[in-house]
């Protein structure tokens, strides 16, 4: 492993398992394997399941099945014991757990990066998208969620969109800064895009302006901001 991005976070950080603590830390460190977002590596003296070898190796890490009274997580923690940096630590697969809490609060998906920023704003900015030449919501009364390192996303209301377009989608998603999004494709002269629209009908407290509301993927989709169609950006989703 090599050169990490590592810091102390003053968060108390507990994670569960088959109903059962695992691990209750009061020093977690938040450390930047990939450069999107942070993982969370807890003191081994902050666990309380057991940690059981597995034999088997992922990159510099040893790997651990996670044991509890309620049942066994395989292959779900990893240690650095040869790391000055790590050595002391365990990280544990954040989705293999049943349940993870910031102080007294659940966390979805990964642990929140404390230099990412999100700022919804009201706006009478007008708003038109568009697929195929055709117009699939207009609106002169959008929220604007303004995320770090991400493109502006438009958030309509429901009135402002054309639901006769719409077609249901089990999709869903979450988000670790906005909460659970429930999905819709768009038909359009025929043709089934798939799940095209969003929305978060309860977002979590940081991101409540956006309950409600619907938001088009602006790189699948022509977005119009006062009439001038805005370039498609490059993401992930792109």
């Amino acid at each position: 492993m090599g050169e990490l991005r590592v810091e102390t976070s003053a968060k108390r950080v507990r994670a569960y398992f088959g109903g059962e603590l695992v691990a209750d830390a009061t020093a977690p460190r938040l450390v930047w394997e990939i450069p999107h977002y942070p993982a969370y590596y807890l003191p081994l003296s902050a666990v309380r399941a057991e940690l059981k070898p597995t034999g088997g190796t992922r990159g510099d890490g040893v790997v651990h099945d996670v044991v509890t009274r309620g049942g066994t997580a395989p292959a779900a923690a990893l240690t650095f014991p040869d790391s000055p940096v790590l050595g002391d630590l365990v990280r544990f697969e954040f989705s293999a757990m049943d349940e993870w809490l910031e102080e007294d609060e659940p966390i979805y998906v990964h642990p929140r990066d404390p230099y990412k920023r999100v700022d919804v704003l009201s706006s009478s900015r007008h708003v038109r998208i568009a697929l195929d030449g055709v117009t699939l919501a207009a609106s002169a009364q959008p929220r604007i969620l303004f995320e770090t390192s991400l493109p502006p996303r438009f958030y309509l209301p429901l009135s402002d969109v054309r639901f006769d377009l719409l077609r249901p989608s089990g999709t869903r998603t979450q988000c670790p800064y906005k909460g659970t999004a429930d999905y819709w494709s768009v038909e359009v002269n025929g043709v089934v895009h798939e799940d095209l629209v969003w929305i978060y009908r309860s977002p979590l407290p940081e991101s409540q302006k956006i309950g409600g509301l619907a938001c088009f993927y602006s790189e699948k989709v022509d977005l119009f901001v006062d009439g001038e169609l805005q370039d498609k950006p490059k993401t992930p989703w792109s």
